[in-house]
């Protein structure tokens, strides 16, 4: 099994100007597939530049989510055709049409120019902005056919991955890298706590955050792999971006995360999961309680 190579787009949009943002990611994927990409990400919902109403303007919000686009829509069409073109995979994003109110959506393209798989983003910021959003029902993984080979694909937004649930069942279900296009400040903290998804799930992981002004960049991959085989730490960081805008690679050797996964302790095997009873439960108790949450 050869390296899988993901491209970080890591951009600065033309506010929600879809055509200019289609434009430049364009330009993007034809560097990325330059570089050897097999896969490239974008940034959280690209098609608008992440940009948001004001909530308690009832005309605004209406023309924003006017600009919600369906999975057929044109934006959507061209980078099908844009990856089939390239031959290389997509993981596009965009505000998706759905009843009653968008989602926040990345549908993953693969090479042949086929949606294998739309997530949309489960864990919505309810005490912001994103409260105008229709959460997510679910996680789930596709078989990504690559030219490098074939690899078990998820995928996380932005906040999803402040959640450990977020990861781990993406890695029951068989993930083997996880994709995450975001949109917010990337600290120390956040990037810490990252980068532990990938050590207690043995996944690869890979994020793209927007270029500086509108956040800090610092788009960042790590290996799923923390140990050599005499047990020795290794540095699983594969890339961390500076705040300027770029395509930033990351590579994943799937043989020896493979490898890797079949060996080590952490993952599935030694979980208790009877035990995890309170895990599921809606129940919120002081001092969690916020009436913006939607359970």
């Amino acid at each position: 099994m050869s390296t899988i190579r993901v491209a970080l787009l890591q951009m600065t949009p033309c506010a929600d100007d879809q055509a200019a943002n289609q434009s430049k990611g364009d330009l993007f994927s034809r560097r990325a597939r330059e570089m050897g990409a097999d896969i490239a990400l974008f940034p959280e919902m690209w098609n608008i530049g992440y940009t948001w109403p004001d909530a308690n303007r009832q005309e605004e919000r209406l023309r924003w989510q006017a600009k919600a686009i369906s999975r057929d829509h044109p934006f959507v069409l061209h980078f099908r055709e844009l990856a089939r073109e390239l031959q290389m995979s997509i993981a596009l994003t965009y505000l998706e049409q759905w009843p009653g109110a968008p989602r926040n959506s990345v549908s993953i393209i693969d090479r042949h120019g086929d949606i294998v798989m739309t997530y949309a983003k489960v864990h919505t910021c309810d005490f912001d902005r994103e409260a105008t959003c229709t959460p997510g029902e679910g996680f789930y993984v596709c078989t990504l056919d690559t030219k490098n080979g074939v690899v078990q694909v998820g995928s996380m937004i932005c906040y999803d991955r402040e959640f450990p649930e977020s990861a781990r069942i993406l890695m029951l279900k068989g993930a083997e890298i996880i994709l995450t296009p975001n949109a917010c400040t990337l600290d120390d903290t956040r990037i810490d706590q990252f980068k532990t998804r990938a050590f207690e799930n043995m996944v690869g992981v890979a994020m793209t955050n927007y270029a500086a002004p509108q956040q800090n960049g610092h788009s960042v991959a790590f290996n799923a792999v923390f140990y050599d085989k005499d047990g020795e730490p290794v540095n699983p960081l594969i890339i961390e971006a500076g705040e300027e805008e770029g395509v930033y690679l990351a590579d994943f050797n799937l043989a020896e995360i493979r490898s890797y996964r079949e060996c080590e302790t952490w993952g599935n095997a030694f979980r208790k999961p009877r035990l995890y009873e309170l895990l599921i439960s809606p129940e919120v108790t002081y001092p969690f309680i916020h009436r913006s949450s939607r359970r």
